[in-house]
């Protein structure tokens, strides 16, 4: 079989030496009458159809340097054809500036007669020699190396001067895709920008009726949109509003899909022009239209496009009332679901849905579409947390909107925006000034409005110094207001009169100029929930929301820890909560006034309880203790009053367990009348409830911490003069006060001897004097001088008796009273009591009926344990004794009146371990100490 023919036109060097042969010698050449073509034509036809589309083929065209003689084919072409009478062969097209100047591009009309009429139709045979090689560069140019050589070889003035001399479609359609593939270089888009491509391309737009070249015009606008200058300048030369309009013309899909992704590009970090012309091509109803559309590209294009355009106030109303605010709102619904999508694709939804909020009728449709719950789910999630503080300042927008703060209020706001004062900034970029509400659009002077002769005497008022800057005199001045010229003093002081030139400066700013005079609040991050808490503490009864215990905790954590000073108005709003008698009774139920006294007053903040943790340097406690008595007293006056008196005996007497619980324990804190405390907390069992509570589950965190306090400051008013003393330490290393009688039975010649010895379990023998032990207790009189056998033996067993356990009873047997035997069985603090030979003498002591040793032994365990070298820690150790007079000595511990509060707290924490479920012995401990101290006794009376 034979081989195929091959032609010339299949060897890439024919087609590079005719390209080569056309870019010196032009466009003619001889035509070959069996194909009716040219060399040239089969050689750049060869080109696109095989060489360039083969694998590697663009490569090779590049490396054997076509890139060159195509880009200079295409010059003579450009050169050939006709032009406009503005432009020369190879001179770059009409500038940026005068087709920017010409506005936005015109609609788009029905036919484009008057652009072709204008320029005369190429030569068929250059249309096509054109269309081929501008086909094959097309192609090169998708590869980035090539680009890059074009750009190099300066064939980007050709393909403008193409695009602004000859008005083909089809050449146009090739034009604006090798422009487009090259502008996916930034370098290259640039130059394009500068060639002044930019307006051709809207002309173009505006004028080709040919899908696909729309297609092409539209994906070089957006390829040459690649930085938000460029997009700012395509925008200024009417780019977008030829892309608008041509959607609102219901195109094809295919064209849809380029439009939306035009848009798209167009509208990122969305410009003020970009808006405008969006809108007035009537891009918004299609938009909104698309956001349903069935193919996802273009539905989540025209989404993502209506949410940037939410970045400019003026189209925003405009936006809302085409249904952008419903599609948002659900689009963002759709992405927070179960199977929505990333976070990081919901931010700029949740931006827009935010900025909706700065105007009224956009707020409107957003209660009504259930954007306020939608919003409050992104408060609640951790994982928008850095959208939080944009989310709450666009709550501010319903500062005067009842009905949606109450809906607010029912959703949980005020705990999260309590919660919000002390988290971290978001970092999102801040708004400029285009975003801001277009409720109050800006009100800009015409330059031109100014006459002459204002601008003359402006002139004359700077240069006489009257005036600093032209910003300081306002059009609206008028010679009635102005004063007499200052003396050369006054003028020279920094603080000028009321009536000076200098005040339209400070009444420029409409919303500020009626507290110029006053100084301004700071406005940090904390600034929205501030003001937003700040409304609903002027409710008439605002403790279901704000006296709870996750707002109080948020209000105080800020007040307390702010970087700086913080601002006045959570102080205002503090001292406006304490003040409103409606508030008394959820402060006592949620312990804020203890949260206020120990948080404020006492330093001790929740994280720091039991444990403190370590935390950056505060403010000055003098001034956060300042501020709680403030607010204390506040709750005082509300407590004392005729209401006040009234609410407090209801709970107490007839509240729930837990709130009469809560009353008791804060009514220490806020009454002061010995009358009102007397009768809840002692006559009317207040005291005993409180005490019988420590040791049920705790209804609060810091419970046990808050009744510590609390008995603290009731001792100090039930005996604010005489502190229940602690007992006096012995030193342990002074000589006993008083002479040991048993010591000389110990020694080698005994006097008086000893006529009888005990035996003890391990052997040891003790000596004593059988009448002196007789006579000291009722055990041993029955055992030494009754009928049982011991009264006639010499050495009497002692069962069940240590030796460091029977040394004290010897030395109480024989007489001796504070000589320092009771402190020998005793453990340092630190070591456990019971089990101890400590424990031992003291069940020693009562199985042998010697009540004078139990209390000897008592005083000198709380001696040794509760003094001063004892910690919190050993309170509970002395009360598993089960000692009263012991017990009495740990309640007189924990409630002394110099005692610091933690150390106090954590005794009764000990207490409350070592007391298990039986309340009673802890009640009776602490009441005894309580009433004794009142009575004016020193405590309970002593046994024997």
């Amino acid at each position: 079989m034979a081989a195929a023919k091959l032609s010339p036109a299949d060897s890439l060097s024919f087609c590079l030496a005719q390209l080569t042969a056309a870019a010196g010698e032009g466009l003619g050449g001889g035509e070959d009458t069996a194909t009716n073509e040219t060399p040239l034509g089969r050689a750049l036809l060869a080109l696109r159809t095989r060489h360039v589309k083969a694998a590697g083929g663009i490569e090779r065209f590049r490396a054997r340097g076509g890139l060159r003689p195509l880009l200079a084919l295409l010059r003579r072409a450009a050169a050939a054809g006709p032009s406009p009478s503005q432009a020369g062969p190879g001179s770059a097209p009409s500038s940026v500036e005068s087709a920017a100047s010409s506005g936005p591009a015109p609609s788009l009309g029905p036919a484009p007669s008057a652009a072709s009429s204008s320029t005369p139709s190429p030569p068929a045979r250059l249309r096509k020699t054109l269309d081929l090689a501008l086909s094959v560069l097309a192609n090169c140019c998708t590869e980035g190396e090539c680009r890059a050589e074009v750009r190099r070889l300066g064939g980007i003035i050709p393909l403008v001067t193409i695009l602004q001399c000859v008005k083909t479609d089809s050449i146009q359609n090739r034009t604006a895709r090798a422009l487009g593939n090259l502008a996916m270089e930034p370098e290259s888009c640039g130059d394009i920008h500068s060639a002044g491509a930019v307006p051709l391309l809207v002309e173009g737009l505006t004028a080709c009726q040919d899908s696909q070249c729309r297609q092409s015009v539209v994906r070089a606008l957006r390829n040459l949109a690649d930085s938000p200058q460029h997009r700012l300048a395509l925008a200024k030369q009417g780019a977008v509003r030829p892309l608008a309009e041509l959607l609102a013309a219901a195109p094809d899909p295919a064209m849809t899909l380029a439009l939306v992704r035009a848009l798209l590009e167009l509208s990122r970090g969305c410009s003020r022009a970009c808006a405008e012309q969006l809108s007035l091509g009537g891009g918004l109803g299609p938009l909104v239209s698309l956001a349903s559309h069935p193919k996802r590209a273009v539905r989540e294009a025209a989404i993502l496009i209506l949410a940037n355009l939410c970045a400019q106030g003026l189209v925003r109303p405009a936006l809302g009332n085409a249904g952008g605010v419903e599609v948002l709102l659900g689009e963002l619904r759709r992405r927070r679901g179960p199977s929505g999508a990333s976070p990081a694709s919901q931010q700029p939804l949740v931006r827009a849905v935010c900025l909706l909020c700065r105007e009224a009728i956009n707020r409107a449709r957003l209660r009504d579409a259930g954007g306020l719950e939608l919003l409050m789910g992104l408060l609640r999630d951790p994982r928008a947390s850095a959208w939080h503080p944009r989310v709450v300042a666009a709550l501010v927008g319903f500062f005067y909107d009842t009905g949606a703060l109450g809906r607010l209020q029912a959703l949980g706001l005020v705990p999260l925006l309590a919660g919000q004062l002390c988290g971290e900034a978001g970092d999102e970029e801040e708004e400029g000034r285009e975003a801001a509400s277009w409720d109050f659009p800006e009100e800009r002077t015409p330059e031109r409005a100014e006459a002459g002769s204002f601008q003359s005497l402006r002139s004359w008022l700077i240069s006489e110094g009257y005036a600093a800057d032209p910003g300081d005199i306002s059009p609206d001045w008028s010679p009635e207001r102005c004063p007499p010229p200052p003396e050369p003093a006054s003028r020279a002081s920094p603080s000028l009169g009321p009536t000076s030139l200098r005040t339209p400066r400070a009444l420029r700013p409409p919303a500020r100029s009626p507290a110029a005079t006053a100084p301004e609040e700071p406005w940090g991050r904390e600034g929205p929930a501030l003001l937003l808490l700040s409304r609903f503490s002027q409710a008439p009864d605002p403790s279901g929301a704000l006296v709870t215990g996750p707002a109080l905790c948020g209000l105080l954590a800020y007040v307390t820890g702010a970087p700086g000073s913080p601002s006045p108005r959570a102080l205002r709003i503090l001292a406006r909560l304490t003040c409103n008698p409606a508030c008394l009774e959820a402060f006592v139920r949620s312990y804020g006034a203890a949260l206020l006294r120990a948080w404020l007053v006492l330093g001790v903040a929740p994280d720091d309880w039991p444990a403190l943790r370590s935390r950056p340097a505060r403010r000055s406690q003098h001034q956060h203790r300042e501020l709680g008595e403030m607010l204390l007293q506040n709750l005082t006056v509300q407590a004392e009053s005729p209401f006040g008196v009234g609410a407090l005996t209801h709970l107490l007497l007839s509240g729930s367990p837990e709130d009469r619980v809560a009353c008791a324990l804060t009514l220490p804190f806020i009454c002061r009348k010995p009358s009102l405390w007397r009768r809840l907390l002692l006559d009317q069992g207040g005291l005993r409830l409180l005490l019988s509570a420590l040791t049920r589950p705790a209804p609060h965190p810091l419970f046990l911490f808050f009744a510590a306090d609390s008995l603290s400051c009731l001792q100090g008013l039930v005996s604010p003069t005489v502190n229940p003393a602690l007992l006096p330490a012995i030193p342990l290393d002074l000589d006993p006060p008083s002479p040991c009688l048993y010591e000389p039975l110990l020694g080698p010649a005994p006097t008086p001897a000893p006529d009888l010895h005990f035996l003890l379990d391990s052997g040891l023998r003790l000596p004593a004097q059988r009448a002196a032990s007789a006579n000291a207790s009722p055990f041993f009189r029955a055992l030494l001088a009754g009928s049982f056998a011991e009264a006639h033996m010499d050495l009497v067993p002692l069962r069940g008796l240590s030796p460091s356990a029977a040394w004290p009873v010897l030395h109480h047997l024989h007489g001796c009273r504070g000589c320092g035997a009771t402190l020998g069985p005793v453990p340092p603090p630190g070591q456990p009591l019971m089990g101890s030979e400590a424990e031992e003498a003291l069940e020693a002591a009562g199985r042998f009926l010697l009540p004078g040793l139990e209390e000897e032994l008592e005083e000198a365990v709380g001696r040794i344990h509760l003094g001063p070298q004892g910690g919190p820690e050993s309170v509970g150790e002395v009360f598993r004794l089960g000692r009263p007079r012991l017990a009495a000595h740990c309640a007189r511990w924990t409630l002394g009146l110099g005692q610091c509060p933690r150390k106090r707290a954590l005794a009764l924490v000990g207490l409350v371990e070592a007391a298990g479920d039986e309340a009673g012995p802890l009640t009776e401990a602490f009441l005894a100490v309580m009433m004794g101290v009142e009575l004016g006794g020193e405590g309970p009376s002593r046994d024997g």
